[in-house]
């Protein structure tokens, strides 16, 4: 969305996030002015990741607090400000770290430059046109649609606990960093189509696949929202994974878009995803 934004002209990814959103991004170091709209994407900005905050977790993964709270809705501002209220990670542009705040963020600046909502701008932009028909942005809705598989978790600081079905949920706690609901089919369609250059110009599906070192992910690079891995055989995939209580997800396809994998683990506690793709692209 943002890279399209910027082949129209209407941003640049060298912007600050002070330009777009004065005044937000302040507090125990954290200054939007030092902040670009790339650092947002490639996630070298710094900002707290504010799903690492102690009470957002006790509130919303822990049990007792999931089970309360499960269904109360959260502005973007409020999550923003919670990252906030603790200190950068690094400096903008020093490091690289996954925190969800970017995503938040480049949610926020897609409406304040368009006008409208983020999720609106999704659609039209990139739903409709490629005719994703499994996928949605629920905005607070708590339920999923049909048909669809149930979601497990198991909210307590260890794996050894009860399980619960944790399939509705308002999914603002995740705002645009996490809300979309989609299905395989739809994945796989939407990687090919980007890797193919179906939603980019050629300078933006460049500056997109202009990655630099993901700490803690083996053999990867994170680009604007896209990871390549290497895998054991040499093959190069590009996608991202994605996660909520209960769910799992991982898309790939190869540089050409003809050989893609999309899935789904219901349950938040198991699985090997890196195993799967292995699987699928080395052992074929």
């Amino acid at each position: 969305m943002l890279l399209q934004l910027e082949a129209e002209g209407r941003l640049s990814l060298d912007d600050t996030v002070e330009k777009w959103l004065p005044g937000l991004v302040h507090g125990h170091g954290h200054d939007g002015r030092r902040i670009t709209v790339r650092q947002l994407l490639n996630r070298t900005s710094g900002i707290y990741n504010y799903t690492a905050d102690d009470t957002f977790g006790r509130t919303y993964f822990l049990k007792d607090g999931f089970l309360r709270h499960r269904y109360d809705t959260l502005r973007p501002e409020a999550l923003v400000r919670i990252a906030t209220s603790h200190e950068p990670d690094f400096a903008p542009g020093a490091g690289w770290n996954y925190s969800n705040t970017n995503y938040v963020l480049a949610g926020m600046v897609i409406e304040r430059v368009t006008g409208h909502a983020y999720a609106r701008e999704i659609r039209t932009r990139i739903v409709e046109p490629l005719g994703l028909r499994a996928t949605s942005l629920p905005g607070t809705r708590a339920t999923v649609p049909r048909p669809s598989s149930r979601a497990y978790g198991k909210p307590a600081e260890t794996a050894t606990g009860p399980t619960y079905d944790v399939t509705t949920l308002n999914p603002s706690l995740a705002s645009s960093a996490g809300e979309m609901v989609s299905d395989s089919a739809d994945l796989i369609r939407f990687y090919s189509a980007l890797l193919r250059g179906g939603l980019l110009p050629p300078r933006q599906l460049k500056e997109m696949k202009t990655t630099i070192k993901a700490e803690g992910i083996p053999d990867a690079g994170y680009g604007l929202g896209l990871i390549e891995r290497e895998l054991s055989c040499g093959v190069h995939v590009w996608g991202h994974d994605g996660g909520i209580q209960g769910s799992s997800s991982s898309a790939v396809t190869t540089e050409d878009g003809r050989h893609s994998l999309a899935f789904n683990v219901n349950g938040d506690w198991s699985g090997d995803g890196d195993a799967v793709l292995e699987a699928e692209f080395c052992e074929g």
